[in-house]
């Protein structure tokens, strides 16, 4: 009877132990689950609290480290534009008006991370087309064609294009579709500059027109003289020349056979020229004859076209400008543009601004000082996007 006890005892308590044991994990787990739960409840609340309607909300830490990889992708798009090499084909690079057009090219495309090469071609359109092709053989990244003739530059043009070859043309009539053209706004030049000679002159008296056919600004500026003709017939053009070889000193030579031919005072009331190198040769004859009598009204400026018109004995007295650096400058900015991606005119308009002796001190000043004296010179943002700051301040 005895055994008999111990066993039922022993199973007893064995069974006790097994059930304190059962309820003391049954505390955990319901503990364990509890936690869980609230975990999951809380990390919700958080996401609610922070993501916009409808999404979920990247944390803090995530986010500047979004804004971090795009501002360092930003920088590396524009150091992909450091290093570019341009070529600049050339129609003709006679005068100060050109040399000063050359410098604002290089000036800005230095500050962009660039290297200029040019390709001058001496008026020679068959070279400037050779001028050109030598510029896609040789890889260049983007091509600046600075006057030219349609015929002697599209095919180029095209074939830079399916090479993937930024261009960007100033003063030529070139029409292939995604490559952009500059041009001054030759008419209104070519206006300003006819209606102060015909107010000078009083409407009326005999002129003598420098001016050559077969360029594009040249052209434009002959649709405003016709227009000037039939509005002021009391103003004869006795004589008209023009060649663009060594136009100053060829200009200042036909000049003078003119004064020859027309020797007396009042033959003569006004010399009006299409191009600031004309506008020199026909001064200095003028000057060297003494018939100072004759005024000359000019197009394009240059430091000594500017020199030139402030000196009291000589007959130019106006002209009608863009700064020929910011000419240069424009069109790079417009280049990098097409380097970046960004959507520019087909046509991109340079405003002119018009330049006469009684608006400048009696010291000699230069183009870059001119600002000071003739509103709206020098100093154009035209093309200048924001984000060329930086590129600029990129090392």
């Amino acid at each position: 009877m005895i055994a008999q006890k111990q066993h039922t005892d022993d199973g007893r308590d064995m069974r006790w132990g097994e059930g304190k044991n059962m309820k003391q994990w049954g505390k955990l787990s319901l503990t364990i689950f509890l936690a869980a739960v609230l975990l999951v409840i809380s990390a919700c609340g958080a996401a609610k609290n922070n993501a916009p309607a409808g999404e979920a909300s990247a944390s803090p830490t995530a986010s500047a480290e979004a804004a971090a990889d795009n501002a360092a992708g930003g920088s590396s798009d524009l150091a992909a534009l450091k290093g570019k090499k341009l070529a600049l084909v050339m129609q003709f690079n006679t005068g100060t008006f050109s040399s000063q057009y050359v410098e604002g090219v290089k000036e800005q495309a230095q500050k962009f991370g660039g290297e200029v090469t040019v390709f001058a071609s001496d008026n020679d359109l068959a070279k400037m087309s050779s001028n050109l092709d030598a510029a896609i053989n040789q890889g260049f990244d983007g091509i600046l064609i600075d006057h030219g003739q349609a015929a002697a530059l599209e095919a180029g043009i095209n074939r830079a294009k399916e090479q993937g070859i930024s261009v960007v043309v100033f003063d030529a009539d070139v029409k292939v579709d995604g490559v952009p053209v500059l041009q001054q706004d030759d008419q209104k030049m070519a206006e300003i500059t006819l209606e102060q000679l015909a107010k000078d002159a009083g409407s009326k008296g005999n002129i003598v027109k420098v001016w050559v056919a077969g360029f594009a600004p040249m052209e434009r500026r002959q649709v405003a003289y016709k227009q000037f003709q039939e509005k002021y017939p009391d103003i004869k053009e006795i004589a008209a020349f023009g060649n663009a070889n060594n136009p100053a000193l060829d200009t200042q030579s036909q000049m003078e056979a003119i004064l020859r031919q027309y020797p007396n005072k009042g033959d003569i009331t006004a010399v009006w020229a299409a191009w600031d190198e004309f506008a020199k040769g026909a001064s200095r004859a003028i000057q060297q004859a003494g018939r100072t009598e004759i005024k000359v009204y000019g197009i394009d400026m240059s430091d000594e076209d500017l020199q030139m018109i402030q000196d009291k004995t000589s007959p130019w007295v106006a002209s009608a400008a863009v700064d020929p650096k910011d000419i240069g400058r424009v069109q790079v900015r417009i280049l990098y543009k097409e380097f970046k991606g960004d959507a520019n005119e087909p046509l991109v308009v340079l405003q002119p601004v018009y330049v006469h002796r009684d608006q400048l001190p009696e010291e000699k000043v230069s183009t870059t000082q001119l600002s000071e004296y003739v509103e709206g010179w020098g100093s154009s943002t035209q093309g200048y996007e924001d984000w060329m700051k930086d590129l600029e301040a990129l090392k």
